[in-house]
């Protein structure tokens, strides 16, 4: 890029998406040329469930955290959380009084950080620092501190959450969330913490016959067009399209060691991962 002068005198910022619409196919497709710098390639991000872990209290979260503080040692770690149950409150008040989607994802968004303050606390002995989406260009200065900063999950659309195909619900939440802020960092993990192993071909805790899922593509999975899943079907578009994150760990956090094998790039759960 360069100054360049036109016939009038004025000078411009001269670039190849100089007198661009943006909106040419051609244009989108030679964008795609060049490397995509990864700020953080070294970072792990990982989401504890709001409902699946969250929401268990003590005896499911605190030997959670214990696990991700000894990781600390050895990994740089960013750790997000879901909502819950309570979110799942305000989703169905709103939507009984006849709220709009975004309203919807701004309720999301505000008890996903309330998990986020516990979280923070709780790991405030061990160097445990809770952060807003504002505070991730200090993410580097905050790891090299040797902290654990925590973050809420829900990705910051709020009121102008895309409406969703069918329902109220709002489709991009916090797993999707995860999904963005690895790709956006360059992280090398990304690991989704739930109460179940993996991912099953139907909900397990109400199908026994639902046959468990080790591992498959992303397109795949989303062809199979499953009736239940553990993730957010956006996620598996968003994954499907991404730059920088070529898989998504699902483990199982009541099981202790599972974070930490997924950490160290082992499969104790799931892995969706993105061919290509």
């Amino acid at each position: 890029m360069g100054l360049k002068r036109d016939e009038s005198g004025r000078l411009h910022v001269e670039s190849s998406l100089m007198g661009e619409s943006l909106m040419r196919k051609r244009l989108l497709e030679e964008t795609e040329a060049g490397a995509l710098f990864q700020p953080l390639p070294d970072l792990a991000v990982i989401k504890l469930g709001g409902q699946s872990i969250i929401d268990r209290g003590r005896e499911v979260v605190l030997p959670l955290l214990e696990e991700l503080v000894t990781a600390r040692q050895e990994h740089d770690l960013l750790v997000l959380t879901g909502g819950g149950s309570r979110s799942r409150h305000a989703y169905a008040v709103a939507i009984d009084l006849g709220m709009p989607t975004g309203v919807l994802a701004k309720l999301g968004a505000s008890i996903s950080e309330q998990n986020a303050l516990m979280i923070a606390i709780l790991l405030a002995p061990h160097g445990g620092v809770k952060i807003g989406h504002d505070d991730l260009p200090k993410l580097p200065a905050y790891l090299r501190l040797g902290t654990i900063p925590v973050m809420h999950a829900m990705p910051p659309y709020g009121l102008w959450e895309r409406p969703p195909a069918v329902g109220r619900i709002p489709p991009h939440r916090t797993d999707v969330g995860t999904l963005l802020t690895a790709e956006v960092l360059g992280a090398h993990r990304c690991i989704l913490v739930k109460d179940e192993k993996g991912l099953y071909t139907d909900d397990p805790k109400r199908n026994p016959a639902a046959e468990f899922i080790p591992e498959i593509a992303v397109e795949d999975l989303i062809g199979m067009d499953l009736p239940d899943l553990p993730v957010e079907r956006a996620m598996l578009r968003a994954l499907a399209q991404a730059r920088s994150v070529r898989e998504v760990l699902i483990v199982n956090g009541r099981e202790r060691g599972t974070l930490t094998a997924a950490l160290r790039g082992e499969n104790p759960g799931t892995r969706i991962y993105r061919e290509g």
